[in-house]
């Protein structure tokens, strides 16, 4: 039998993950080139929220609360996302491009953040010439800024471009890939750095987080090479007076979904990283677990995670909604704490295991729903697609941040009060500020679940096609 060369490409094509992403506005080499700024963004959030954490305290000698503040900077801008969506929705130029503007700004941002950050930490560290102790401050400050502003600003564009190319029918698919690629991000940069600072130098520093900003660069520019047309306009079309802020806000919030899914995005968020930082030190000074047996944790969450893509790709075939899926995935969270609650007092590390897999399941499913929700939220007035996105990314990173500060907090002040007997003998305990936080994420699962209620209410199950992942070939 004779194949037709086209009969060919499509057979081979099908039998790629993510091919059924693809459309007329955005071919399939353009899709994966354009989904590269995901991963430039991971290997800054490892880098800021990884590897930088470790190297300040233990190798460069700064006192954690200070690593903290510093740490935290990124997320203090987070609400930054939702302006800078505003404003590429809105953005007037010559050749009429919106995004690729602030792709580029927000590369040239991350960008420099990196490349003064080694030298900056150094100074802070105490290793100067000068007795300036100020310019330390100063310096990582300015880095810690300017990175997380480039990776919101980054972020948001590239989204809300990945948004306006896909047609509505590829658009969850696009949303799949581009969450994908953030994960295949990190994990690459947490190998790859991990592997080059093993035998720490100051000099190794600056190669490797400078060697990141390069390479930050040079994906970067690959991703926004030809990806927006040019659209001449007019003298007349640029003098029009552009939305404010304030009305785009109000549009989008009569929108009626819209306030609720950043609500549910904010507190989803919380209830499934108040245990990043807690996991670990629980399985090691609770559980009694080696070294080399919390790091299969990582292992456990990414196996959950991309579980739940895979059964992600056939809900949405089905026509589920996004809304009814991130319910799954918060009832998953539930039984996910449950099951790091009960692994100590029944003594089963494979509780726990099957824990930390059931978080991964959980927290990605929710994750990819409430993108999916936000990427496919039609413009209401003057409040564009990329007003939504930033806002939902301003939503998820505040509520990340603020969860890991306030479970490393409530860990150990609980802590404190059961060691000094406040609460009585029974607890007195290292395990109970860790059943605290665990707790308290339970609870906060449920509210959201309560929040998320009228969402799923309102949108009955449809056998429509629109919010198809397009995941069924992805290995799970």
């Amino acid at each position: 039998m004779i194949f037709r060369a086209s009969s060919l490409k499509r057979v081979s094509l099908n039998l790629l993950p993510f091919s059924d992403a693809v459309s007329d506005e955005l071919p399939l080499g353009q899709l994966l080139r354009l989904s590269l700024f995901q991963i430039s963004v991971g290997m800054a959030a490892v880098m800021l929220l990884g590897t930088l954490n470790r190297v300040m305290i233990v190798e460069l000698g700064i006192g954690a609360m200070l690593v903290a503040a510093m740490i935290a900077i990124p997320v203090l801008v987070a609400p930054f996302r939702a302006l800078v969506g505003h404003k590429s929705d809105n953005y007037k130029s010559a050749i009429g491009w919106k995004r690729i503007p602030y792709l580029w700004f927000g590369t040239m941002w991350q960008f420099g953040g990196l490349a003064i950050m080694p030298m900056a930490l150094l100074v802070l560290s105490g290793d100067r010439t000068l007795d300036m102790p100020w310019a330390g401050y100063v310096g990582a400050a300015l880095a810690f800024l300017l990175t997380g502003l480039g990776m919101h600003m980054t972020q948001t564009a590239g989204l809300a471009l990945a948004a306006d190319r896909a047609s509505d029918e590829t658009r969850p698919r696009v949303v799949a890939l581009l969450y994908v690629m953030n994960l295949v991000g990190m994990a690459f940069a947490a190998i790859i750095i991990g592997a080059l600072l093993r035998d720490y130098s100051a000099l190794r520093l600056v190669q490797v987080i400078q060697g990141t900003a390069v390479v930050t660069l040079l994906l970067n520019l690959t991703a926004l090479w030809k990806q927006e047309k040019v659209q001449p306009m007019t003298k007349a079309q640029r003098a029009e007076a552009s939305p404010t802020f304030r009305d785009a806000w109000t549009d989008l919030a009569k929108g009626g979904d819209a306030g609720r899914l950043l609500v549910v995005a904010f507190l989803g968020t919380m209830a499934f990283n108040m245990q990043d930082v807690l996991l670990e030190p629980y399985g090691g000074e609770i559980l009694g677990l080696s070294v080399s047996a919390t790091t299969l944790l990582t292992a456990m969450w990414a196996f959950g995670a991309l579980l739940g893509f895979g059964l992600a790709a056939r809900w949405l075939a089905a026509g589920m909604d996004p809304y009814r899926m991130a319910a799954r995935g918060i009832l998953a969270g539930v039984l996910a704490f449950c099951a790091v609650i009960f692994s100590h007092p029944v003594g089963s590390p494979v509780l726990f295991y099957l824990g930390a897999g059931l978080i991964g399941f959980g927290g990605g499913l929710f994750g990819i729903s409430t993108l999916t929700a936000a990427m496919t939220m039609p413009a209401i007035g003057n409040a564009g697609r990329g007003l939504a996105l930033g806002a939902w990314g301003a939503a998820q990173a505040t509520g990340a941040g603020l969860s890991i500060f306030i479970g490393g907090t409530i860990r150990d002040l609980v802590n404190h009060a059961a060691g000094n007997g406040t609460l009585g003998e029974a607890l007195a305990t290292p395990a109970t500020g860790y059943s605290v936080v665990y707790h308290t994420e339970i609870g906060l699962l449920f509210i959201t679940l309560i929040v998320l209620g009228p969402l799923v209410r309102l949108r009955p199950m449809t056998s429509g096609t629109s919010a198809k992942l397009g995941l069924a070939d992805f290995p799970t």
